[in-house]
């Protein structure tokens, strides 16, 4: 690696305030993608894609951003900043998109004393809103809480750090995603699903499995279902399912593939839902921890059972076109606390999860 010409520095550097609204991490002599992966708990992939790089070479002195680095919390709109709490080291993301999970990150020698709620969702219609959480240790005298941004929200998410008595308040400003309505109009026996009272019982079974509160089980990347990435129904995307009906959220993604494609666990976790549904058709749960819950819908086959332990890439069933599904494909969502969150998001990066023991 070569030193940076000044000019060059200063290009870097306003870039990276573009991006993160503070200091970038500045490359050092010595570091490469693959030290800097193992660091930051991420992979080159990530970072080769966050950054735009079209090489693995590093420059001493350039300035790479970092999955969920961010800068000094913003304070609350409408109300005073509170003072940063001594003894700890908050980092959260500057910007949020509806439907992004994001991280977190406490430091220093009281971080484990700390407790954080999202104090905004005490007004939206959430699972569990402004539940007070635990942060979960990663080692290296870090601390995580993972954070989840419904869908439709756009106002600022705001969340509080709890120390021992002391509170410290901040708020994260939220976009929307801009997307055009999608009109299924899906044939009347399809659309009958929807209001069979079947699905009452169907839906009640999936909202419980939401409330289980386990330690994180992955210590890897999390990865695709599916071998292949095509899309035929992005995540968050608006939609009615008849003529004049209700628009709901599109709560995952969809992957159209042929029936008996091998349909894989993105993680390691534990199955805590198994069988075929009425709507959901051929359904997969499994519980990765730490809130963490990863959906499978429409297989025509499913080959694990509740209480598996299964292993990232372990097969868990097999695509088809059951349930409320006109065509083969996989409906995957991943979701914390109970909350979709977009599944692209969690593809080959390594979420905070305890160290290997």
């Amino acid at each position: 690696m070569s030193p940076v010409p000044s000019v060059r520095r200063a290009v870097l550097l306003a870039t990276a305030l573009l991006w993160t609204g503070a200091d970038a991490y500045t490359v050092k002599p010595g570091d490469t993608l693959s030290s800097l992966a193992r660091t930051y708990r991420t992979t080159v992939a990530e970072l080769t894609r966050l950054n735009g790089l079209t090489s693995t070479t590093l420059d001493v002195g350039q300035l790479l951003r970092l999955p969920g680095e961010s800068g000094p919390p913003s304070p609350v709109s409408g109300a005073p900043s509170t003072p940063a709490l001594a003894g700890l080291t908050v980092t959260a993301p500057v910007t949020l998109r509806e439907g992004d999970a994001f991280v977190l990150r406490l430091s220093g020698a009281r971080a484990p004393l700390s407790r954080v709620r999202f104090s905004s969702e005490a007004g939206e219609k959430v699972r569990f809103p402004a539940e007070t959480l635990t942060p979960i240790a990663t080692g290296d005298g870090v601390f995580v809480v993972l954070g989840r941004v419904d869908l439709g929200k756009t106002t600022p998410l705001e969340y509080e750090v709890k120390l021992e008595g002391s509170v410290m308040r901040r708020s994260i400003p939220v976009t929307g995603l801009a997307q055009q309505i999608q009109r299924l109009n899906l044939p009347a026996s399809v659309n009958a699903k929807l209001a069979d009272p079947a699905r009452a019982a169907e839906d009640a079974a999936v909202e419980r499995v939401y409330s289980r509160r386990t330690p994180p089980l992955w210590t890897r990347p999390f990865q695709e279902a599916l071998s292949r990435r095509t899309r035929s129904s992005a995540f968050g995307q608006p939609r009615t399912y008849e003529a004049g009906g209700p628009v709901d959220y599109h709560l995952g993604t969809d992957y159209p593939a042929a029936a008996g494609t091998p349909v894989r666990a993105v993680n390691d976790g534990t199955v805590i839902m198994a069988g075929m549904y009425l709507v959901r058709g051929g359904l997969v749960i499994i519980d990765h921890g730490g809130g963490v819950s990863s959906l499978y819908f429409h297989q025509r086959r499913v080959t694990v059972k509740v209480g598996q332990k299964v292993s990232r890439g372990d097969p868990i069933g097999e695509v088809g076109s059951t349930g409320l599904s006109t065509g083969p494909h996989l409906h995957l969502e991943l979701r914390v606390r109970g909350q979709a969150t977009d599944p692209a998001n969690w593809m080959n990066r390594l979420w905070p999860a305890p160290p290997t023991r």
